[in-house]
C-alpha cells in the first residue's frame, strides 16, 4: 500500500465504550502512519462524543444505522440505502473492518465502495479480494488483535496504552455534582454491566463496598441511569451509606470521578478500560469467560479476577486491599502481554 494513495480512511466499529477504547492504539498507529489522511469513525450514534474527545485521531463521524444480526442497536431497512449512498459518495481510499470476525459485516464493508478494504475473516465468512484481510485472531487481547491488522498493513504500532483525554468541561461537570468526597479518599464501585449475565452479584459488591468503608474510605457507587436497579440493590445490601453518583454523571464527569479515586471495583469492560486509560488502580471481575481478551493490560495496577474459574470473595478482598495500599499517583504503564 503506497503512502500517498491513502487520503481518506473509514474505520467501522459500531460498538460500545470499552470496544472503542481498545481500538485507540490501532487508530493512533494509523494516524502516525497517515498524518494527513482524514479518518472517519463509522459507529453507533453515541460515539460522536468520543470522536470529539479524540480530534487528534478522528476527523469525522458517520452514524451507523444498524444492520441485521448486529445486536448493538435496532435498525430500519429503509435507512440502509441512504447510509450506503453516503458512504459511496465519500470515496474512501481505505475501509477497515474492525467490528468482529467478519461473518456478518464483511459484505457490508465491501458495499462502502472504498478503493481498498481490510479487516478480519474466518473460514466460514466472506473474504474480500485484495489480500488485506487476515484470519481473525481469536485468542489474543482485543487491543493486540487490531494492532496485528495494522502490522499486516505495514503500519508500525505506537504502543499498547489506552487513552481518555480529560477536558475542562469534564472537570466542570464533575465539580457541579458537589459530591462530598476528596481525591484519593474514596473507592468507586461500579456494579453495572450492559449484559446482565456479566454482572457480579450485588451482594458481593455490597460486601466489598462495606470493607472499603471499614478501611476508612468513602464509597461512591457509579453507573448509568439504566443501571440504577442494580445500584439500588447494592445500596440496600450495604451496612454503610455510600455516595450514589450513578445516573448523575456525564461520561466526562464519570471519568474524572474514576481518575481521582483511590481504587475501583467493577465488572464492566467499558469501565475497566476507562480506568486503565486513566491509570486508576483496582480490581476487575471477569464474568464473561474471556479474561485474557478483555482484561486491562496494565495488570500491575488493575488486577483481573476470573470469577468463572475462581469464585472466591476472599481473593477479591485481598486483591483490592493490596491496591488500596498503592500510592495515589501511580505510574501508568502497560505490562508485557
Amino acid at each position: 500500500m503506497q503512502f500517498e494513495e491513502i487520503a481518506k480512511i473509514a474505520v467501522f466499529r459500531a460498538l460500545q465504550l470499552g470496544d472503542l477504547l481498545c481500538a485507540i492504539p490501532a487508530v493512533r498507529a494509523m494516524r502516525r502512519h497517515f498524518p494527513q489522511a482524514t479518518i472517519t469513525l463509522v459507529g453507533l450514534p453515541w460515539a460522536k462524543q468520543l470522536v470529539e474527545r479524540f480530534p487528534m485521531y478522528f476527523d469525522a463521524m458517520e452514524p451507523f444505522p444498524g444492520y441485521p444480526g448486529l445486536p448493538e442497536q435496532p435498525y430500519s431497512v429503509q435507512d440502509m440505502p441512504h447510509f450506503l449512498a453516503r458512504m459511496q459518495t465519500e470515496r474512501f481510499d481505505l475501509a477497515l473492518q474492525m467490528q468482529g470476525d467478519g461473518t456478518l459485516v464483511n459484505p457490508l464493508i465491501e458495499l462502502f465502495g472504498a478503493t481498498y478494504t481490510a479487516g478480519f475473516y474466518t473460514e466460514a465468512s466472506y473474504r474480500p479480494p485484495g489480500g488485506l484481510f487476515i484470519p481473525y485472531p481469536s485468542h489474543v487481547h482485543e487491543v493486540c488483535r487490531h494492532l496485528l491488522l495494522m502490522q499486516h498493513l505495514g503500519i508500525p504500532h505506537q504502543g499498547l496504552d489506552l487513552e481518555f483525554p480529560l477536558t475542562d468541561e469534564d472537570y466542570a461537570d464533575f465539580d457541579a455534582l458537589g459530591l462530598p468526597i476528596q481525591p484519593g479518599e474514596y473507592v468507586c464501585i461500579h456494579p453495572g454491566s450492559r449484559a446482565a449475565w456479566r454482572q457480579w452479584p450485588p451482594m458481593a459488591f455490597a460486601y466489598m463496598a462495606d470493607r472499603c468503608a471499614e478501611l476508612g474510605y468513602g464509597v461512591v457507587i457509579t453507573g448509568t441511569t439504566e443501571e440504577m436497579p442494580i445500584v439500588s440493590q447494592v445500596v440496600r445490601y450495604m451496612r454503610h451509606i455510600p455516595v450514589v453518583a450513578a445516573g448523575k454523571t456525564s461520561l466526562g464527569a464519570a471519568a474524572v470521578l474514576i481518575k481521582q479515586a483511590k481504587a475501583i471495583l467493577a465488572n464492566c469492560t467499558g469501565t475497566s478500560h476507562l480506568a486503565s486509560a486513566l491509570g486508576t488502580p483496582g480490581v476487575i471481575i471477569s464474568m464473561d469467560g474471556e479474561p485474557n481478551r478483555w482484561r486491562p493490560l496494565n495488570k500491575s495496577s488493575l488486577a483481573t479476577i476470573d470469577w468463572i474459574q475462581t469464585p472466591d470473595l476472599k481473593l477479591v478482598e485481598k486483591a483490592l486491599t493490596s491496591k488500596l495500599a498503592l500510592p495515589l499517583s501511580i505510574e501508568h504503564h502497560i505490562d508485557s502481554v
